[in-house]
């Protein structure tokens, strides 16, 4: 039989919730507002590392480093973990990733500039670029992409401040949220599902594992070999698939582990599917959180999940559920 969901204190989370990422939002649309596009400031001289002079006929690729165009360049430039300043002429596209793309006054860009964790900035008096050109910019992170770049084994070992501990207790509430709302649409899936993964977990594990394989490697090779429009569909399908399955995983991982820890931590009076719940998010986001092994973590979720979505319709004893009259 489901435990009753404690809906006062979802209610009391709920509203927290709500009100947390109302201050987010505004956060960011304060940082937004406040990025200009003109005026830019002068790049520090320890990230100038690349000077192209002259003309160069072919792309100028330049890795966790800063390149200056100051002479002309046919192809295109794009520097992975620096800036990139035009302070003369490139006819093609412009990008970055980690860093931003400079227009010095007098310099010209043919194509596209795409920025990826940076800014797009052009002095006053920078030339009209190609009408047919467009413009890409995600902003945001731009120190974190840097250093990764620099040090991709960085991913690897978070950085512990205020602000990563934040994101963590926000993720903790995100999931308990999304616990909550899923449990209480279809408990009897959660419960049979969290059921099913303590007393099966490995031939749960191996569907995962298998179906991970089909759609990683499987699909891609469909793709390809198959005509466009029914490509698209599968790759879509598949991505699906995918963000259903690990939400719906997730979920059922929570509970599973969230009743695992109250039989261990708290009398059988004080248990409920909320505290569950609860318990079962924190101890995946500090899982997590641990440096070196959160890809493997991230990786165990997946596949389990992918097993747990996929044999949903099935009660313990691996048959059919059976509908209601």
């Amino acid at each position: 039989m489901d435990r009753p969901v404690d809906w006062l204190s979802a209610r009391n989370l709920l509203s927290a919730a709500v009100a947390l990422f109302a201050l987010l939002l505004a956060a960011a649309a304060t940082y937004a507002q406040g990025i200009s596009q003109t005026s830019a400031p002068a790049l520090p001289a320890e990230k100038v590392a690349v000077v192209v002079e002259g003309t160069r006929s072919g792309d100028v690729i330049v890795f966790r480093n800063s390149v200056v165009v100051r002479g002309a360049v046919q192809q295109g430039v794009i520097s992975i973990g620096g800036d990139v300043v035009v302070e003369g002429r490139v006819e093609g596209d412009v990008a970055s990733i980690g860093g931003n793309v400079i227009q010095r006054a007098g310099a010209y860009i043919g194509g596209d500039v795409m920025v990826l964790g940076g800014l797009y900035q052009r002095d006053e008096g920078a030339e009209k670029r190609n009408p047919q050109s467009a413009t890409i910019m995600y902003t945001g992170f731009e120190q974190e992409l840097r250093e990764i770049l620099h040090d991709p084994t960085s991913i690897l070992t978070p950085r512990f401040s205020a602000g990563y501990l934040g994101q963590r207790l926000l993720a903790v509430l995100f999931w308990f949220i999304i616990s909550l709302a899923i449990t209480a649409v279809t408990p009897g899936a959660v419960s049979r599902a969290a059921a099913r993964l303590q007393l099966t977990s490995v031939r749960v594990a191996v569907i995962g594992f298998v179906s991970a394989l089909i759609i990683f490697f499987g699909v891609p090779v469909a793709v390809n070999l198959l005509p466009t429009f029914i490509g698209v569909l599968l790759g879509v399908m598949s991505v699906l698939l995918l963000l259903m399955a690990y939400l719906f995983g997730r979920v059922i991982i929570h509970a599973a582990t969230g009743r695992w820890l109250e039989r261990r931590l708290l009398p059988e009076g004080k248990r409920s599917e909320t505290i569950a719940l609860a318990l079962g998010a924190l101890f995946w986001t500090l899982m997590l959180s641990l440096p070196y092994i959160w890809p493997a973590v991230v990786a165990g979720l997946l596949i389990t999940s992918l097993g747990l979505a996929l044999t949903a319709r099935y009660r313990i004893g691996w048959r059919p559920a059976k509908k209601a009259a």
